[in-house]
């Protein structure tokens, strides 16, 4: 007796779409194990912002509680900023070389011919510098909390907005210096160029909140500036202003649309 089995092939566009995801996955995971063989940028972007915090509360006034600063420790606005020191490291000085660098070696290019699209290279390298955000920030929560006693974030849903809206315009500013930027010795140049004016708007050499008056308006139109604000808001329990995380949103879509304007694949 002769069994007739039918079986249902996918339609051309399911399977299109069924390899591409396929070779997303496989690319991230391949991406993952290139970055984890990085430790230079593993301790940049992890560890760093949380060092520089143990020295600066190892300073015996900064944990002492401020009138001028309404009470609170310079330690205490030092976590936010800690926060925000790693959004910058991944952002603008780890992402961008590789990235130029795959271009300048015309991975990108080859890329383009395989059923692999660029993009997917592109997705999966944002999506493990933010994933090195979100431990770094969580970092610097925990050893704040735990060594020098820092409360956490009160406001914790506006905090988790804060900062992936800081994330998202310091990675697009990262894709934006890679777009502008041929080679990997440019790349680097123009991210240090970058790198410690976003510095000093994030607070790092002095808490935003401290900076007088006209200063701060200043940097309250910089995204890292705002993003800074958001962040102490929602630590003392406030849901952030929504003019700081409107300003935070905006250069993340400018910057992006930057980024996708000027990127060259080869």
């Amino acid at each position: 007796m002769t069994t007739t089995t039918t079986r249902t092939h996918p339609s051309v566009g399911q399977g299109s779409t069924t390899a591409v995801k396929g070779s997303a996955i496989a690319v991230l995971k391949a991406e993952a194990r290139l970055f984890l063989r990085e430790p230079s940028a593993l301790f940049w972007i992890l560890a760093f912002p949380t060092v520089l915090l143990c020295i600066l509360g190892s300073i015996p006034s900064f944990r002492e509680a401020s009138a001028d600063l309404n009470g609170l420790r310079v330690v205490d606005l030092y976590v936010p900023v800690a926060v925000l020191l790693g959004v910058i490291t991944a952002g603008i000085q780890a992402m961008p070389p590789v990235l130029t660098g795959y271009r300048e070696r015309g991975v990108l290019r080859r890329m383009s011919t395989t059923p692999v699209r660029p993009g997917s290279l592109i997705g999966a390298q944002i999506v493990l510098h933010g994933a090195a955000v979100v431990l770094s920030a969580a970092l610097a929560l925990a050893v704040g909390r735990i060594v020098f006693g820092v409360a956490l974030p009160r406001q914790f849903p506006g905090y988790l907005v804060a900062l992936v809206l800081a994330s998202l315009a310091a990675l697009a500013l990262g894709g934006t210096v890679s777009a502008v930027s041929r080679t990997t010795k440019i790349t680097q140049t123009v991210g240090s160029v970058v790198f410690f004016p976003m510095m000093f708007t994030a607070g790092v050499y002095l808490p935003v909140s401290t900076m007088p008056d006209a200063l701060q308006r200043v940097v309250d139109l910089t995204p890292l500036g705002a993003a800074a604000q958001a962040l102490d808001a929602a630590t003392a329990g406030d849901w952030p202003s929504w003019t700081h995380l409107g300003v935070t949103a905006l250069w993340a879509v400018l910057l992006m649309a930057a980024a996708r304007r000027w990127f060259k694949w080869e």
